[in-house]
């Protein structure tokens, strides 16, 4: 029994809840706009940091203490972590969790050995997801914290390494399936580039789409009908990496063909990173059709890396989560606390604490969306501002028998004078932020 078994289960409590283990607006069977808050959100746990991260960083050695870990991970010890964490999972009420294979399983040090111990973890996770009615949001291989992925994996200048990652991927995907997952994440962590100067860089996105084309074709081959995701981030940990953002993305899927087999799982560290709002990020995926899932935390302001912390801002969130609503939800997709506790946070309740606020704030955030929605006067603003592509002028412009030509003429006809209305921005985030009061 893990320390997670003296946690009582997380309850609603309401608002004016005090006690820090209770939700105060995270309602799971709440009815918002037509289905269940747990429907809309579809929370997840993530394996690695909440239960395979001992708090370290490059100055210092861990401060968490986590007794399931050690340098080389015995089979005894995945077991703890997988009975620690579904303990977690279970008290904590969050429907889905993620994982990377490596997170679950014993060290493995040859492919062998590695398909072995990821097979002998298989039935730990099952019998804990049927006890507990938890689900896989996703599975995912880690192919890049090992030194053979210094390089890149699916980009690697060396044929052995994408071996490697190809095996990995297989058993990973595979696994995935059979446990029921609804998703398959590829984080491209190191396909990317530290310098030019010894870098191919059209042979590396070939290779890149070339791995990920193969990923499909064994997706389909399998049967499994979740969704194929990879998630953007610009940099960190190499300089530049290929899956830089959505709308890169999106470039790099049409360029190879396979914008109908992958979509994107957005984080909101690795937007911010790039330089992009979260509300775009989305934005952006809907736009191109490719929006699948959410790995939801925050970056620190004063911090240029993904310090992945815990959302604690509903009012932030909610720019997102209308584009999302709009949306009709995530489909097979969810919100992935893929954030980690600070260093300093080291009692067993702060775990609970973390998430508690940050599915309380996704919940603030779909409420305020709610009452957005149903107000309909943000709705109106768009409307009202585009009403001129309604009139007869509009649908002239629109008109694909037009042309530059007749149209530079119509110009000259009509004396064309425009004079902007206002755009009511200001206006707009005011009832951002009263939805939120």
């Amino acid at each position: 029994m893990s320390e997670f078994a003296r946690i009582d289960p997380i309850r609603y409590a309401g608002p004016a809840a005090e006690h820090p283990l209770a939700f105060r607006a995270y309602e799971a069977g709440r009815t918002v706009l037509g289905k269940p808050m747990a429907e809309w959100l579809r929370c997840a746990v993530c394996y690695w940091h909440s239960f395979n991260w001992p708090g370290h960083d490059i100055f210092g050695a861990g401060t968490l203490p986590r007794p399931w870990l050690a340098p080389l991970i015995t089979q005894s010890l995945a077991e703890d972590k997988a009975r620690a964490a579904f303990e977690f999972m279970e008290r904590l009420g969050a429907p889905f969790y993620t994982f990377h294979d490596v997170d679950a399983m014993a060290t493995a040090a040859t492919p062998r050995e590695h398909v072995d111990h990821l097979r002998r973890i298989e039935p730990v996770l099952a019998t804990h997801m049927q006890r507990t009615g938890i689900r896989l949001l996703w599975g995912t291989a880690n192919l890049f914290s090992h030194p053979r992925y210094a390089a890149g994996a699916a980009t690697s200048p060396d044929p052995d390494v994408v071996l490697w990652a190809a095996l990995q991927v297989r058993e990973a995907l595979e696994l995935t399936h059979r446990l029921g997952g609804v998703n398959y994440v590829l984080w491209g962590g190191r396909e990317g580039y530290d310098t030019l100067l010894h870098t191919n860089l059209q042979r590396e996105l070939d290779q890149y789409a070339r791995f990920l084309a193969r990923v499909v074709e064994h997706k389909h081959r399998i049967g499994f009908q979740g969704t194929l995701l990879i998630e953007p981030k610009p940099f960190e940990p190499t300089k530049h990496q290929y899956d830089r953002d959505t709308a890169t993305v999106a470039a790099f899927l049409q360029r190879y063909g396979l914008e109908k087999e992958v979509q994107v799982n957005i984080e909101v560290n690795h937007a911010t990173l790039a330089g992009l709002d979260f509300e775009h990020e989305i934005a952006c995926a809907i736009a191109y059709g490719i929006l699948g899932s959410i790995d939801i935390n925050r970056g620190d302001p004063r911090n240029g890396w993904d310090t992945d912390q815990f959302p604690n801002n509903a009012q932030e969130l909610v720019p997102a989560m209308l584009q999302i609503v709009s949306a009709g939800g995530l489909g097979t997709g969810g919100f992935n606390f893929d954030a980690k506790l600070r260093r300093q946070s080291t009692d067993c309740e702060d775990l609970f604490i973390a998430h508690i606020a940050g599915m309380d704030s996704l919940a603030r955030a779909l409420l305020a969306a709610e009452r957005l929605v149903q107000q309909g006067q943000l709705q109106g603003l768009v409307q009202r501002r585009y009403r001129s592509w309604e009139s007869d002028l509009g649908r002239t412009v629109q008109d694909p028998a037009s042309s530059l030509n007749s149209l530079a003429a119509l110009a000259i006809d009509r004396n064309a004078d425009p004079r902007p209305p206002s755009g009511k921005q200001e206006l707009c985030e005011a009832l951002v932020a009263a939805a939120c009061g």
